[in-house]
């Protein structure tokens, strides 16, 4: 989880690979008028919202019913937005990827042909509430290169992640690791 530009499809598609998890884009679960929206420069309203959120919940869902390990790369950047796609889902987790305004406007006015214009970054701040304690998330920095934040993700996410990819030694930002004593 995190604003546009603090690296969530970056990050998670390498720690899907470096898992050997199932990597899943938020972004494709917006129907084409937020696209639109968002291309515009308009920023989404929670009515917008929800259909995207409930539609990534049922990812997750369908994806842990499989019996399969996936991460998802999602903003979700309000309490109930995260509340949506980790309800009752005990062995979900957080990803926040945590980074400061300037460095992410930095990011983003590198980024060419993505649909989110730099100018909503302001309100994708206004909207951020960091996720909570009781959230159990796993707080990294955007600062260092993605393969270090990875790697982060990994030694934080414990035995149950390494547990599901014996072949190499999890955010989103969304990573389902078995149910274990490893997560909340």
């Amino acid at each position: 989880m995190g604003v546009s530009g603090s690296g969530k499809s970056t990050v998670a598609l390498m720690l899907a690979h470096r898992l050997n998890w199932i990597f899943e884009e938020g972004d494709w679960f917006h129907p084409p008028s937020n696209i639109e929206k968002m291309h515009n420069g308009v920023p989404l309203t929670d009515e917008d919202r929800w259909p995207w959120l409930h539609g990534i919940a049922a990812w997750i869902d369908a994806t842990r019913r499989a019996g399969n390990h996936g991460i998802i790369a999602c903003s979700a950047l309000k309490r109930v937005y995260r509340d949506i796609l980790v309800g009752d889902r005990p062995n979900v987790r957080l990803v926040y990827l945590k980074g400061d305004r300037d460095l992410i406007a930095r990011r983003l006015a590198a980024r060419d042909a993505h649909f989110m214009p730099p100018s909503l970054l302001d309100s994708q701040f206004a909207s951020l509430e960091e996720p909570q304690p009781d959230e159990h998330a796993i707080v990294v920095s955007i600062v260092p290169h993605p393969r270090e934040i990875v790697e982060e993700i990994v030694k934080r996410l414990g035995k149950a992640a390494a547990a599901s990819a014996p072949q190499i030694a999890a955010t989103a930002r969304r990573s389902f690791p078995e149910e274990s004593g490893n997560v909340p």
